[in-house]
């Protein structure tokens, strides 16, 4: 497969820091994975041991040709209580970076993906504005420590995404996934908070948490550029799925738009970029969502369809409501069947493609993710990876989805 792309088209993967990089026991999520009864299928123990592994896994971007590593900053271990930043951690991450940089791979730094330090969701997390302070003091001590290392920098990502949910998911409760699931209320009694002041991203009020997060970004947007040496490019990552409607859902599509996704893009407008992460279609119907067809259509391991056009849509829809470049910073397939991976990649870059040709300024696409990692609630099952992680040993293999990956690169620049 060879693409027409401008030559500093960048090729990237990503991960995030919860997912592979083991024992975050300061986090949130540690501590919800870990309650009696969760709802998730097993914890995330040590991952993929990536805090250690690093270098081998940077070692593997660099031998099949990628160009730069998105990972993610981990809150929770920079700082483990509120009054206390952790050089040691800093120190780490600056390793890695380093390490990054010394292979030839540029890095893309995302501040905060998903997971909060523990006692930043026990007095309300991402559901209350006066937080919000918070993440700034966070976001501009380590951009003045780790800002030299960062390549292109991510404030928060996918800040949208609870409320995708609510729009998602039938009958999806007013005050979020946790007024439904016992487990998040144990979580917060075991750390002296209650159900109503806990916010953990993923369970909280949908709205809340989108509003706290896009002030966040919006907020910490000019600290960021300030404390920068460089001037590296500074945006926010979006979750914005395909919304398609049937004959009579159009102002109901219309309505999910204009909340999880618009009203996002409109505090956007001083931004470098948008990190555009899409990965299946969403249908609307006169009442709302529609579920899938399950004997028509070809459903994935978390409960999706597979639909790799829904990139060329996303991109498409977004480009004329924003002000600057936009780059694929999530787009992938969780599958046990490589070739499935190999068919999903190419017709999602020959949409991309499409969109360059037609005037699209789209600046690079990082599939995810590279390694097969800890997917949320659904446990180590969705396979993602470009790289295959033995769970008992941690072996990484290279599948011949990354030496596809790497053929596209190889070609097209």
């Amino acid at each position: 497969m060879k693409l027409n792309l401008p030559k500093d088209f960048i090729w990237g993967t990503a991960t995030a820091a919860h997912q592979v990089e083991g024992n975050n026991t300061n986090s949130d999520f540690w501590l919800l994975e870990n309650t009696k009864n969760t709802t998730f299928v097993e914890p995330s123990g040590i991952a993929c041991d990536q805090w250690n592994k690093y270098e081998e896994d940077i070692n593997l971007m660099a031998d099949n040709s990628i160009q730069s590593y998105r990972l993610s900053i981990e809150w929770a271990r920079i700082q483990p209580s509120e009054g206390e930043f952790s050089q040691e951690a800093i120190d780490h991450y600056k390793k890695v970076l380093d390490y990054c940089h010394s292979k030839n791979v540029k890095t893309c730094v995302t501040y905060q993906h998903f997971t909060s330090p523990l006692w930043f969701t026990a007095k309300g997390g991402w559901e209350k504005s006066e937080n919000v302070d918070l993440y700034i003091r966070y976001a501009e001590k380590i951009t003045k420590e780790l800002g030299d290392y960062s390549d292109m920098i991510c404030t928060i990502n996918e800040a949208n995404l609870t409320s995708c949910f609510a729009h998602s998911f039938p009958s999806y409760p007013a005050g979020g996934m946790k007024t439904l699931m016992p487990f998040v209320s144990e979580a917060a009694k075991s750390c002296g908070s209650t159900l109503e002041n806990f916010g953990p991203f993923l369970f909280g009020h949908p709205f809340k948490i989108r509003d706290c997060m896009m002030e966040a970004h919006v907020k910490s947007f000019p600290v960021i550029k300030e404390n920068l040496n460089h001037d590296q490019p500074v945006g926010i990552t979006l979750s914005i799925m395909d919304y398609q409607c049937v004959e009579g859902g159009e102002s109901v599509r219309d309505e999910a738009h204009k909340e999880s996704v618009d009203v996002c893009l409109d505090q956007t407008k001083n931004d470098d970029f948008i990190g555009i992460q899409t990965y299946t279609r969403h249908t609307f119907g006169p009442d709302g969502i529609i579920t899938p067809n399950l004997k028509t259509s070809d459903m994935l391991v978390m409960g999706y369809e597979y639909y790799p056009e829904s990139l060329e849509n996303v991109l498409r829809y977004v480009s004329p409501k924003i002000n600057c470049p936009m780059i694929v910073t999530e787009n992938g397939i969780g599958t046990d069947d490589d070739q499935q991976r190999i068919n999903y990649i190419t017709t999602a870059l020959e949409g991309l493609q499409r969109c360059i040709d037609d005037g699209l300024d789209i600046r690079g696409y990082f599939y995810w993710s590279f390694l097969d990692n800890f997917e949320w609630l659904f446990g180590y099952k969705p396979r993602f990876g470009l790289v295959s992680v033995d769970r008992d040993t941690l072996e990484r293999k290279g599948k011949t989805s990354l030496e596809f990956y790497k053929s596209i690169i190889d070609n097209s620049n």
